[in-house]
C-alpha cells in the first residue's frame, strides 16, 4: 500500500491548490478525483465556463446595442449559440489541461476514482480498479453540488441547474430563474443579453441578499434594462414539467398565488456540501445539521490529522476562499502558523455591471451599532465610464466615524471584480479613507471612482460630484 504525507480528496480550486502547496513544501502528496477531469465544479461547470459565456454574451449585447453609438455599423448580427457553447468548452479544456500540467510539474500523484475512508488513515479509491493508499494527513476538498427544494424534481432537460444551463443545445425563448443570488443572476443575464425573456423569482425582498442593499438596488436597475423581470418576496410552491415547458406557482408577500410558465426553469437556490459516499463514519469525522464537515479554526475535523476546506465547510462558497484554506492547511501540516482573515475575502457577481464587495455591509454595521460614515461616487460622473458607455453603478465606502479606517467597500460597476483588489489591499493594511484619497490614481480610469468615494467619506471632499 502506497503511503503519503498528504492525501487530498477533491481537485477543485481548494484541493489542487492545497496539493501544489504541499508538494512545494516537500510533502509526498496524492490527489484523488472522482471525475476524469481535474478542476472540480469551478473549472468544469462553474466559475470558468460561466465567465466564458458571460463574456461572449456581453460582446454580443454591446454589438447589438452600443456599437452604432460608437460609430460601428454591423449587418446581419446574430447569435451562433452552438459556437458560443463550443468556445466555452474550449476554454474549459485549456484550463483543465493547465491543472494536469501543474500536477505533473509538482510531482503529485493523481488517482482517479471515488475516494472514501476505510479508516482515519486509509483511503479506498473505487475506480476502474480498486486501490487503497495510506495517509499521515488527509484533506477533504469535495466541494458542493447545486441545491434544490424538496418538491422540485430536477429533470436536467427543462427543469435545470447551473450545470445544465451551461450546456443547453438551444437558446431558450423564455427562462424562469428561481433564486436571485449570484449564480441565478449571472446565468440569467447571459440569456437575457442573448434575447431570452428572463423572469427571476426570489424569496427575499431583494436580490443578492447577502450583499449591501445599495448594490442590490443598483444591479436590479441595470438588469431591468436588459428586460429581466423580478418577482421579489415570492415563495415558490410548485414547479411542474410539461412536454416542452415548465409551469411554476408561487405565493407573493400578500399570500396571493402567482403563476409563471417558460420553456426552461433554472433552479438556483444555493449549493449543498458534497459528502456522499465518503465514509466519514469510518473515519470518525462529524457533520453538522446542514451536512457540512465540522472544523475548528485550523480547519481540523474531529480527527486532528484530517482537515476539510472550501464549500464542504462553513463560510462562503467561493473558489478563492477554498484556495486560501488549501494553502493554509498545507502550511499548518508543515508546522507553520498561517492565518486567514475571512472578513477580507471579497465577493463578486460577474454580471455587467459587475458587483464586488469586501468587509462589512452597511446593514451589518447598523446591527453592530458601529459608528460609521459613508462616501459614494456614481460611475455616471466618471470620465472613463462615459468614454466606454459603462455609466451604470456606484462605489460605496464605509469607514469608522472616529478613526476613518475603511470597514467595507461595495462596488457595482465596470471591472468591479478587478477593482475590489485595491480595497482588499487597503483593508489588509488597515488603511483609512484618507489614505486612499491621497494616493494618485491614473486618469482616466475606473479606479478613480474608488478614490472619489473615499474623498466623499473624508469630509465630503469628492471633486467630481
Amino acid at each position: 500500500m502506497d503511503k503519503y504525507d498528504v492525501v487530498v480528496i477533491g481537485s477543485g480550486p481548494g484541493g489542487y491548490v492545497c496539493a501544489i502547496r504541499c508538494a512545494q513544501l516537500g510533502l509526498k502528496t496524492a490527489l484523488v478525483e472522482k471525475y476524469n477531469s481535474l478542476g472540480g465544479t469551478c473549472l468544469n461547470v462553474g466559475c470558468i465556463p460561466s465567465k466564458a459565456l458571460l463574456d461572449s454574451s456581453e460582446h454580443y449585447h454591446q454589438a447589438a446595442h452600443d456599437f452604432k453609438e460608437h460609430g460601428i455599423d454591423l449587418k446581419d448580427l446574430k447569435v451562433n449559440f452552438k459556437q458560443m457553447i463550443e468556445r466555452k468548452r474550449g476554454v474549459v479544456e485549456q484550463t483543465v489541461g493547465g491543472i494536469d500540467f501543474l500536477m505533473k510539474k509538482n510531482k503529485i500523484d493523481v488517482i482517479h476514482g471515488l475516494g472514501s475512508f476505510e479508516s482515519d488513515t486509509v483511503i479506498k479509491i473505487s475506480g476502474e480498479k480498486e486501490t487503497k493508499i495510506e495517509a499521515k494527513n488527509v484533506v477533504i476538498a469535495t466541494g458542493s453540488k447545486p441545491g434544490s427544494l424538496p418538491f422540485i424534481e430536477i429533470d436536467k432537460e427543462r427543469i435545470i441547474t447551473s450545470t445544465e444551463a451551461l450546456e443547453l443545445d438551444e437558446l431558450p425563448k423564455k427562462m424562469i430563474v428561481i433564486g436571485g443570488g449570484v449564480i441565478g443572476l449571472e446565468l440569467g443575464s447571459v440569456y437575457a443579453r442573448l434575447g431570452t425573456e428572463v423572469e427571476v423569482i426570489e424569496y427575499m425582498d431583494r436580490i443578492i441578499p447577502t450583499m449591501d442593499s445599495a448594490m442590490s438596488k443598483e444591479l436590479m436597475k441595470s438588469m431591468k434594462k436588459l428586460g429581466v423581470k423580478f418577482h421579489l418576496s415570492h415563495q415558490v410552491k410548485e414547479v411542474k414539467r410539461n412536454k416542452k415547458s415548465v409551469s411554476v406557482k408561487a405565493d407573493d408577500k400578500k399570500g396571493n398565488e402567482q403563476s409563471f410558465s417558460a420553456d426552461y426553469c433554472l433552479v438556483s437556490v444555493g449549493r449543498r456540501p458534497y459528502t456522499d459516499g465518503l465514509g466519514f463514519d469510518k473515519a470518525g469525522v462529524e457533520l453538522d445539521d446542514r451536512g457540512r464537515v465540522v472544523v475548528n479554526d485550523h480547519l481540523q475535523t474531529s480527527k486532528s490529522h484530517i482537515y476539510a476546506i472550501g464549500d464542504v465547510v462553513r463560510g462562503a462558497m467561493l473558489a478563492h476562499k477554498a484556495e486560501e484554506e488549501g494553502t493554509m492547511v498545507a502550511e499548518l501540516i508543515n508546522g507553520e502558523q498561517p492565518h486567514i482573515d475571512y472578513n477580507l475575502i471579497p465577493n463578486v457577481v460577474y454580471t455587467w455591471p459587475e458587483v464586488a464587495s469586501v468587509g462589512k455591509t452597511e446593514e451589518q454595521l447598523k446591527e453592530e451599532k458601529h459608528a460609521y460614515k459613508v462616501g459614494s461616487f456614481p460611475f455616471k460622473a466618471s470620465g472613463r465610464a462615459r468614454a466606454s458607455m459603462d455609466t451604470d453603478g456606484v462605489i460605496k465606502v464605509l469607514a469608522d466615524k472616529e478613526t476613518d479606517e475603511i470597514l467595507g467597500v461595495h462596488m457595482c460597476g465596470p471591472r468591479a471584480a478587478d477593482m475590489i483588489a485595491e480595497a482588499v489591499v487597503a483593508m489588509e493594511y488597515r488603511a483609512t479613507a484618507e489614505d486612499i484619497s491621497r494616493m494618485s490614481h491614473a486618469h482616466p480610469t475606473f479606479t478613480e471612482a474608488f478614490r472619489e468615494a473615499t474623498l466623499a467619506a473624508t469630509d465630503n471632499r469628492a471633486i467630481h460630484i
